[in-house]
């Protein structure tokens, strides 16, 4: 027999969010947005799901472990739940506005699903918000991500933040260099992504001392390109190297009070980049407040692009207490205009729908600490 859920219950790792916080997400959005909005990123909307082969393609496959699969009953297709918003962008770049000049600039607000949360991020559905700049592969694209990305979280009230720059295509690049592919490159590659030196070191044949300096690597930006210009690495991870120097350098000088620090092996998170990556962070809060880099916008190829997008969940934990809306009740038969004046001053208005003997006890009832005596503002005590 099925036991009856409690109406309030919901599956793990989704919650309702209620006032005031549903508010405040919706305020912090949509100062975001405008951060965006004014650096020439024009708004789209994509749909909640889409045909897997879609939904799935070029940087979307990455997602496919993390996205909910249903049958379509109209087209009998496979259908899935997006999971992340950045593909879906790329394919609307790359199909409806493929005509549009280039480097194109797309933003975007909305709601992912996911198949699990993880230990730093419990939650399966998160609002995103983003930017995507595509067509372009210079240098100042990657800068402009960055700091842009900084100052939307700035201008949500976040404080003390940081940027941690990886080069997910450092890695590959040292262990082709040095003929480590299949299981070998994959087993390396978990050991990198957990730190551990002395996997590194047991796996990682030849290229194991530079890839264990590589993780030594890691810190504040100014000592870590110290080590980093230090080490010598093939051609082509040179390459990579010099891209990152010449990155943190532009960032530093856009951005001069921005901190900044670098691991150069991290991948989790990124294995869809080609290039600079980051990842936004607040001192004392859990979890990353967004993550960005570059990535090519279609399988074997497509357009260059970068971008970023901030989780509004992990954000809201980034924020001081925020002061809730001034609220007063306005008695049945309130003056109109003097209600019309108090929303103009930022009150929230609370109208009463009946006669009440007591309206000061009434407004402390709907959770206003004043009400409207005629023309005067009381407070309801």
């Amino acid at each position: 027999m099925t036991e009856t859920l409690h109406p309030a219950l919901l599956p793990q790792g989704l919650r309702d969010l209620l006032p005031p916080d549903a508010a405040i997400e919706a305020a912090v959005v949509a100062r975001q947005m405008a951060v965006l909005e004014s650096h020439g990123y024009e708004r789209v909307k994509p749909p909640l799901v889409e045909f897997e082969d879609n939904l799935l393609a070029g940087a979307g496959a990455a997602m496919a472990t993390e996205t909910f699969r249903l049958m379509d009953p109209i087209s009998q297709r496979m259908v899935g739940v997006r999971a992340d918003m950045t593909p879906q962008v790329a394919r609307i770049a790359t199909t409806r506005l493929k005509k549009a000049p280039r480097p194109l600039r797309l933003c975007y607000a909305g709601q992912v699903l996911r198949i699990k949360g993880s230990e730093i991020r419990p939650e399966r559905q998160v609002g995103q918000v983003g930017a995507e700049l595509i067509g372009s592969d210079a240098l100042a694209a990657d800068v402009e991500a960055v700091t842009l990305a900084a100052a939307a979280l700035a201008a949500s009230g976040v404080d003390a933040l940081s940027v941690d720059l990886t080069l997910p295509t450092l890695v590959p690049a040292v262990c082709a260099a040095f003929g480590l592919a299949g299981g070998a490159a994959e087993a390396l590659r978990a050991a990198l992504d957990h730190k551990d030196v002395a996997s590194v070191a047991a796996v990682g044949g030849g290229a194991a001392p530079l890839l264990v300096k590589l993780v030594g690597g890691a810190g504040a930006a100014k000592k870590a390109l110290a080590a980093l210009q230090a080490i010598e690495l093939p051609a082509a991870a040179a390459a990579e190297r010099a891209r990152l120097v010449a990155v943190v350098d532009a960032v530093r000088r856009a951005a001069p009070g921005l901190a900044l620090t670098i691991d150069p092996v991290e991948n989790r998170g990124f294995e869809y980049h080609t290039g600079v990556s980051f990842a936004l962070f607040a001192r004392g809060v859990r979890g990353e407040l967004g993550r960005g880099g570059r990535y090519r916008t279609g399988n074997g190829g497509g357009e260059p692009a970068t971008g970023f997008t901030l989780y509004t969940d992990t954000v809201l934990r980034a924020l001081p207490e925020q002061k809730p809306r001034k609220r007063i009740y306005l008695p049945r038969g309130a003056d109109p205009q003097a209600a019309e004046r108090l929303r103009g001053e930022g009150w929230a208005t609370v109208a009463g729908l009946a006669a009440v003997a007591d309206a000061a006890a009434e407004a402390k009832r709907l959770n206003c600490a004043h009400w409207l005596d005629g023309k005067e503002i009381v407070a309801a005590g």
